[in-house]
């Protein structure tokens, strides 16, 4: 067994993806088995306008409810009580939904990334890195998005330096290069000066 403080430096490939949230989790035992289903299905259910349309009903039978109940604190304690419980047992079972999820687009990102010959297959599995090692990644990342964009905005100026030196008639782009060269500008440029 294991210890906290020894370092293993294989891990098995289903250790990275917590317990309960991997797509293994669910066969483990019946129970599980039945509350994932019960928990993909609710969250469908919950998304659908059928459960937005009986909710609004529930809402206005409540609401016309109040002139019978006085608008008593019992009629409030009701409508508080029922969301209050509807609301606490939905966040467990879309959460349940969401790890699943979660999960499901992670494979499939790591797919991508392993089928990509160019892609740094080091990402794979990068959701279970630390806070900080996100942002350092995340800003390597930016780091080459802002060279890409230098690179491109340097290829442009050449391109734009190409297409002039072939409309320029011969001589003059040289004249042109080498007044940039000295102050910016074109010898035009520095005629009225």
């Amino acid at each position: 067994m294991r210890h906290d403080d020894e370092q293993s430096p294989h891990t098995a490939p289903l250790e990275t993806v917590p317990d309960s949230s991997s797509p293994a989790y669910a066969n483990r035992h019946p129970l599980t088995r039945a509350f994932d289903s019960f928990a993909s299905a609710v969250t469908r259910w919950a998304g659908s306008p059928i459960a937005f349309t009986l909710a609004v009903t529930a809402i206005a039978i409540w609401g016309l409810c109040g002139p019978l109940f006085h608008y008593s604190d019992a009629w409030q304690l009701i409508i508080n009580t029922s969301t209050t419980i509807i609301t606490f047992l939905m966040v467990f079972v879309i959460q349940q939904s969401q790890n699943k999820d979660s999960v499901a687009v992670h494979l499939k990102l790591n797919e991508l990334i392993a089928a990509y010959r160019t892609a740094n297959n080091q990402l794979i599995g990068i959701e279970d890195a630390s806070e900080e090692d996100l942002r350092r990644i995340a800003n390597a990342y930016l780091e080459l998005a802002n060279k890409a964009a230098t690179t491109k905005a340097d290829r442009e100026t050449i391109e734009k330096s190409v297409s002039e030196a072939k409309a320029a008639p011969s001589g003059e782009h040289k004249r042109n290069a080498d007044a940039a060269a000295q102050g910016g500008g074109t010898p035009k440029d520095h005629a009225g000066k």
